[in-house]
């Protein structure tokens, strides 16, 4: 298994419920071990198997749940 993480600038958050939606859109993705989502600096990290799922799944599940999302960071080994 090869874990990586990518960081996400997601638009429109407001509260804590945005926060836990936000979340639960990344943890319902098969291959994701870890989500740590900030209201104050509007962005995810999402550790994650890319032999299961990739980015574009991640950013999609994101503006599915109605939010903007842009990719700004990927490492292979990086802890969230």
């Amino acid at each position: 298994m090869s874990l990586v993480t990518t960081t996400f600038h997601i638009d429109g958050m407001t509260c804590q419920g945005c926060v836990a939606s936000v979340t639960r859109a990344l943890k319902a993705i098969s291959g994701v071990a870890e989500v740590a989502v900030s209201l104050d600096d509007k962005c995810a990290a999402v550790r994650y198997d890319d032999a299961q799922t990739a980015q574009i799944a991640l950013a999609a599940a994101v503006e599915d749940a109605g939010f903007d999302v842009t990719m700004l960071e990927t490492s292979k080994g990086f802890s969230l």
